[in-house]
């Protein structure tokens, strides 16, 4: 509390401090492009982060001194510099290529262009974003960047809710994700099930709307001494629209080849003006989607049918009643981005978005002859009727972002930011078309339909950041951040957890049931050495200290020299970490279960640390993970319009967080070794934890090849040649003493594989984009590389799954200026992965699961149309 009162105190000091701003020469003026005034143009003076974007009209006005330097930037534009001689200055951008627009991610007090940069850094406009006619934003990144992955998980629970996301293959966890460069709260969701991502928590992509976003900026490299925990593989930033040219409306519907997933997606987003000078930009959205169906056919001697009812059901529902694919989903869209000049050099900022969607997905079927007792029961259907059933695992997920702030001109080249942020995310569970057969048992009746609990995730965090450029040499930055963090585990009703629970998943017990808190105070400095116009050096360096676990203190080096005017080459080297997260310390999804030869039910499941059962075999609380991050590369801009880039990176994760395989009994029956003895005497007949266990190395190839406005007659081409090559080894896993004395395998292979081999190691993505006076044509072929099902049953057992290509197809044909259609063909050619062999022993392959719910590549939809209409206004 002391440290939040002297924060505060802090903040309000700096406020009061606006009423000292230096007055400058006010000058103003319009820019455009060859179409007409460009709103969102950043305008900043050259070498400071002082500056301010362009509004509806194209219009700025900024106070600078005569002789300073202003600096024009848009995604896609080539960067302007105009010397400050007048009031009036009006500019006219041409196009050009990303790597002329102007950043702040990476460094927060000299703003650079991406070819000045140190690190490797993508700006996508949302255009590019959206032109692919993938139908989210972890979709579209997906298809556009190729160190990027997320795919719909296929019968995960709760997981098919959330679509677990990462970068270079490092999970979910160890990629920081920023809205306008503020962090954004994680999800309240833990990834259990077998999928990529599995005992990991992820911020949750789907709250995000596409079309509040400007452009997304991702920084790829090891970020955790700016920016904090989770930046160990990179940081993404999402920007919002500002100020928007047109008010613009779009609807969208599309479906499968199968005649399924049915999609429908409309948004409207806008710029209101607010008081004098500032601006309201307002995002609707509303997205719907219908399940799909990929199940396999069940062959009846491989199901182990004997009698001749299950065979002649299994005859009749070839498919044993499963629904294999993407979820139902609907949800709805509210963001709000505000900003207003305070003073002549200040701006106030507020950001607010409230998401809220429902989405249904599917257990395993229960065939008939699994559930005689149900069927006698006439819960669901009269016995002569009784066909089995499939319960529903149904999602209702909260998620809001509010963040204001003031950035200030402190005088003498002095900057300051002071920001507030609070973000929630919250699931509450239904099951539906279940039983709860332990309840049937004892009183002849069952609901039908339970409310299991949820969870939820906040914070509160308090950023008050400083910079200043010394002199064309020195720049500086150095701040603090302050955050509160709450998780809450909500208890579910009571018929929900009775006995082994509800068919498909147990409800949340009281004892599981609660809120547990912890806050965490930041302080960063970094300093950037522009020892000549062509030679940059700089370091950076960040602290932290846990209210839960300790401390921890990372720091980064790197550097950058030009070559000529078109090209750079960089590096640098770095450490990190990522603190476990509230969910991982504290979680327990737990069952009790009869064990013959015990008089009481004896408890099993996921069990938090400070357990004593989990205590007594040695595993330790949690704490931070480290990293190492090693990288270099190089960028050359051949001619405005065509640049490459390569960079090659090496990322060392010591003590990474794992969520153990399964601990029990061995096979042993006649004796009862020390773990046993251990689980018994704590009333445990199996039980699974998270650990500080793993050390892993991830190394890789970024490499961008992009040529844009090439022209053809009067039409333009946009060519883009994209790609990521990564493998990720596990060097070591370390087990507690009890357990490795008695030989169990804390992590076993099949959980290892989800590490190694579960995201492709490779991708590439070949972009073509032709754009004519009418219509545009984009096509784009995407290479998912080879990944492996890790087999339980031993490697020889392993499947190699072969590398696919997935072909898009988007035509757009524009009546007016302001109405467009577009029609977009995914997966053109129907592609699928490879089919699982039943002998890989997993997950019912070669029956029930054609296509493995295990590893990932292009998803399982195959081809699906869909066409949108876009109006502007």
């Amino acid at each position: 509390m002391e440290r939040l009162l002297q924060f505060k105190s802090l903040v309000f000091l700096i406020c009061f401090g606006v009423s000292n701003i230096i007055a400058a020469q006010e000058v103003m003026g319009t820019v455009s492009d060859h179409s007409g005034a460009m709103p969102g143009v950043s305008v900043i003076i050259k070498g400071t982060s002082v500056g301010t974007t362009t509004d509806f009209d194209g219009k700025y006005s900024l106070s600078v001194e005569p002789g300073e330097i202003l600096v024009f930037s848009y995604v896609g534009y080539e960067t302007k510099e105009v010397v400050v001689s007048g009031e009036v200055i009006d500019v006219v951008l041409e196009a050009g290529v990303a790597l002329d627009a102007i950043v702040l991610l990476g460094n927060r007090a000299k703003p650079r262009t991406l070819l000045d940069s140190p690190v490797p850094i993508d700006n996508i406009g949302v255009d590019e974003l959206t032109g692919g006619g993938q139908p989210t934003i972890e979709s579209m990144l997906t298809f556009k960047v190729p160190s990027f992955n997320a795919q719909t998980q296929a019968i995960a629970d709760a997981t098919a809710h959330y679509d677990p996301a990462d970068l270079r293959g490092l999970g979910p966890s160890r990629t920081l994700v920023l809205i306008n460069g503020k962090r954004k709260n994680q999800s309240a969701q833990v990834y259990l099930n077998r999928t990529p991502g599995k005992g990991e928590v992820g911020v949750d992509l789907k709250s995000i709307p596409t079309a509040a976003i400007e452009s997304v900026e991702i920084l790829r490299d090891g970020a955790s001494a700016q920016y904090g925990s989770d930046a160990i593989a990179g940081v993404i930033n999402m920007v919002l629209k500002k100020d928007a040219q047109f008010s613009s409306f779009s609807v969208k519907s599309g479906l499968t080849t199968d005649g399924d997933g049915f999609n429908f997606a409309t948004d409207f987003n806008t710029t209101l003006g607010f008081g004098e000078g500032g601006s309201i930009n307002l995002t609707l959205g509303y997205y719907n989607q219908s399940h799909t169906n990929r199940a396999g056919v069940v062959d009846p001697d491989a199901e182990g049918a004997t009698r001749d009812y299950e065979i002649e059901w299994l005859a009749n529902n070839p498919k044993a009643g499963m629904t294999v694919g993407q979820p139902d989903l609907e949800k709805g869209d509210l963001f709000v981005n505000i900003s207003h000049p305070v003073g002549k050099s200040s701006e106030f900022y507020s950001f607010n978005g409230y998401t809220l969607r429902t989405g249904k997905s599917f257990a395993y079927y229960r065939a008939p002859y699994w559930r005689q007792d149900v069927a006698d029961a006439e819960l669901l259907t009269p016995t002569e009727d009784f066909e089995g059933y499939q319960p529903t695992f149904e999602a209702r997920i909260k998620d809001h972002i509010n963040s204001m702030g003031l950035k200030m001109d402190l005088g003498n080249n002095w900057f300051g930011d002071a920001s507030v942020t609070y973000g929630r995310n919250s699931v509450s569970y239904t099951v539906n078309n279940s039983v709860n057969r332990d309840y049937l048992a004892d009183h002849g009746t069952s609901p039908t339909t339970f409310e299991p609990g949820g969870y939820s995730l906040s914070n509160i965090i308090g950023n008050l950041d400083f910079s200043s450029v010394f002199t064309e040499m020195i720049s500086a930055s150095f701040g603090m951040e302050y955050k509160i963090e709450y998780f809450e585990a909500i208890e579910g009703e009571p018929l929900s957890y009775y006995g082994e629970g509800s068919d498909s998943f147990a409800g949340i017990k009281p004892e599981e049931a609660g809120k547990w808190d912890r806050n965490n105070l930041g302080i960063y400095a970094g300093l950037d050495f522009d020892i000549t116009d062509a030679l940059l050096l700089g370091v950076a360096g960040r602290y932290e200290d846990f209210s839960d676990f300790g401390d921890n203190f990372s720091w980064k080096i790197f550097g950058r020299q030009k070559l000529g005017s078109n090209g750079v080459i960089r590096a640098s080297y770095s450490t990190g970490f990522r603190a476990p997260t509230l969910h991982q310390r504290f979680l327990t999804n737990s069952q009790y279960i009869i064990v013959e030869g015990s008089s009481e039910p004896l408890l099993q499941g996921t069990l938090a640390n400070n357990n004593p059962a989990v205590e007594a075999l040695g595993v330790s609380n949690l704490f931070a993970e480290t990293s190492k991050n090693i990288a270099a590369g190089i960028t050359y801009k051949f001619k405005s319009n065509f640049y490459a880039s390569l960079d090659f990176y090496q990322i060392n994760v010591d003590d990474r967080i794992l969520f153990s395989s399964q601990i029990g009994s061995d096979s042993d029956d006649t004796t009862i070794n020390p773990v046993e003895q251990i689980l018994i005497d704590n009333g445990v007949t199996a039980v699974q934890f998270f650990i500080n266990a793993g050390d892993t190395k991830t190394t890789g190839l970024d490499f961008v090849l992009n040529y844009d406005n090439i022209e053809l007659g009067t039409a333009l081409l946009n060519v883009n040649l994209a790609a990521n090559f990564n493998k990720t080894t596990i060097d070591a896993i370390n087990t507690p003493d009890a357990l490795a004395a008695n030989g169990y395998d804390i992590f076993e292979r099949i959980e290892r594989g989800l590490i190694t081999n579960s995201r492709p190691k490779s991708k590439v993505i070949l972009g073509l984009d032709y754009e004519a006076d009418k219509f545009g044509i984009g096509l784009y072929n995407t290479m998912f590389g080879e990944v492996t099902i890790t087999s339980p049953l031993g490697k020889e057992f392993d499947q190699d799954l072969s590398s696919k290509v997935a072909t898009d197809i988007s035509v757009s044909y524009h009546f007016t200026d302001m109405l467009s259609l577009t029609g977009v063909i995914n997966n053109i050619f129907d592609v699928y992965p490879d089919e699982t062999l039943a002998s890989t022993g997993t997950a019912q392959a070669a029956s029930r699961f054609t296509y493995s719910s295990e590893v990932q590549q292009l998803g399982q939809l195959g081809t699906n149309f869909s066409v949108g209409l876009n109006y502007r206004f």
